[in-house]
């Protein structure tokens, strides 16, 4: 794997930087071997972060270099607007010049900068933006593939954004596999950084083919692989404004045999711009009723985003919710195989 240092400097706790929690906790195509981020200088990553690898936590990419070998510099965070945060851009500039190739998986595609494009050419070093749409001529229109497609789909959707959906799919997809052939289908940068081999940057891609090409690449996984299983990220969640179209190309592409539903009991508002228009949260009986309606798909299990509860309290929640909606849920973390289990009794 290539070794790589990830950038979030000030957002490492936050969850702006949910593609750097993502690969701390998994990944199949780079070595993480630190992080950029001058609030959290000299800690390690699992000071900061719950269930991650831990990993030396640096000033700026000088400091890092000092201390460990990297070819790459990940931007590790996927703001509001996927727009490149001001205090990055010296730490970015200082990584092309160390010679580190850039990736990032924000909408300010890095490539199209002309300051940025110049200094990688003057340095030789490579700019990727990993949530560019695929050009036209590869992008494919609905065909209704699912009725070729022989697996059971599952896809994992939430009552919100940066919920945990694609953190418990991963979790499960390593319990399944186990006992089951199994594919897993990104839909954001996050996903197709930590190396799955089917998946698109559906918030990237032209509107008239977010179904089709999702729906494509879910085929192939059938087509290269037969598995039983293959699980479909959501994005962000049915019922919020700024999220629907994303929710529903999931749906409309996966057709789900089930959906596997993340929630977080101790969310008030939504996550996106919480502090400014503080959109409430919906009722997980709301948002199971609303991908009912638009898929036909039930909803076989809860995952319960843990986060400002303990363990007590997680507990109660999930007793709460197995009672009155007569499903299982968990924490999907530390439970991963109650989820599996659902989705297991499919076949």
């Amino acid at each position: 794997m290539k070794r790589a240092f990830i950038l979030t400097d000030g957002y490492l706790d936050r969850s702006t930087a949910k593609t750097s929690h993502g690969l701390l906790r998994y990944s199949k195509r780079y070595e993480i071997v630190g992080v950029i981020d001058s609030k959290f200088a000299g800690l390690s990553t699992d000071d900061v972060l719950p269930h991650c690898h831990s990993v030396p936590v640096f000033a700026d990419v000088r400091e890092a270099l000092g201390y460990a070998d990297a070819n790459i510099l990940i931007v590790g965070v996927a703001t509001v607007g996927g727009f490149l945060p001001q205090n990055f851009r010296a730490h970015v500039i200082t990584a092309m010049e160390s010679g580190l190739d850039i990736i990032s998986g924000l909408h300010h595609y890095l490539s199209n900068d002309d300051e940025l494009s110049a200094l990688a050419r003057k340095h030789g070093v490579t700019l990727t933006d990993i949530r560019k749409s695929p050009p036209l001529d590869k992008l494919h229109y609905f065909a209704n593939r699912k009725a070729r497609i022989g697996a059971k789909t599952v896809a994992f959707m939430g009552t919100d954004s940066s919920i945990g959906k694609r953190t418990i799919l991963i979790a499960v997809h390593e319990v399944l596999r186990k006992n089951f052939k199994v594919e897993w289908v990104a839909t954001g940068q996050t996903g197709l950084l930590q190396g799955t081999e089917y998946g698109l940057p559906l918030d990237s891609t032209i509107p008239d083919y977010m179904v089709g090409e999702l729906e494509y690449q879910i085929w192939r996984a059938w087509e290269e692989n037969e598995p039983d299983f293959i699980l479909v990220e959501g994005q962000g969640s049915i019922s919020h404004p700024a999220y629907v179209c994303g929710s529903r190309a999931v749906l409309a592409a996966s057709q789900p045999d089930a959906v596997v539903l993340q929630h977080s009991p101790s969310r008030i508002y939504r996550h996106y711009r919480e502090d400014e228009i503080r959109w409430p949260m919906p009722s997980v009986e709301r948002e199971m009723k609303m991908i009912e309606m638009f898929s036909g798909s039930p909803t076989i299990a809860l995952g319960i985003n843990p986060e400002k509860m303990g363990d007590h309290e997680v507990a109660g929640w999930v007793e709460h919710y197995e009672r009155e909606l007569g499903i299982p849920a968990a924490d999907g973390l530390k439970e991963p195989g109650k989820l599996a289990d659902a989705i297991g009794c499919l076949l």
